[in-house]
């Protein structure tokens, strides 16, 4: 069975980044037409995940990585910034951000050390802080 798939899908698109918003946007709007009942909001949900099908089963790669492109030009600000935003989740587990007083340089000091000394690494000013 897995060697039939492979073999249709040879020669295809495939799944990318834009296929996968598109179908977990499709997800979402149906979970909302459970609460809402709109069939605009059905109707809206069944044609992105049609899309999205489309553009996996599609033979005409050219076109559809332009527009992956395209998608993943117009939402780099914002991945990025979430990125920046679980990195600094997962990081405040284990140490606390400093700004430095005179610069405003981010200064990254571990947890649990008591009072210490943090010596910017731009300006080399030195300041007290609790960790």
């Amino acid at each position: 069975m897995r060697q039939k798939f492979m073999s249709f899908m040879r020669g295809r698109y495939g799944v990318d980044k834009l296929s996968n918003t598109l179908v977990w946007i499709a997800f979402a709007l149906m979970i909302i037409n459970i609460k809402a009942g709109s069939s605009l909001i059905y109707a809206l949900s069944i044609a992105l995940l049609i899309y999205a099908y489309y553009r996996m089963f599609s033979r005409q790669i050219g076109k559809r990585s332009r527009e992956n492109e395209w998608y993943l030009s117009k939402t780099y600000k914002l991945r990025m910034k979430m990125l920046k935003t679980r990195d600094r989740a997962k990081l405040r587990k284990t140490h606390h951000i400093y700004k430095c007083p005179d610069c405003g340089q981010k200064v990254k000091v571990p947890r649990g050390r008591g009072k210490i000394e943090v010596t910017c690494p731009k300006c080399s000013m030195k300041f007290v802080k609790r960790s």
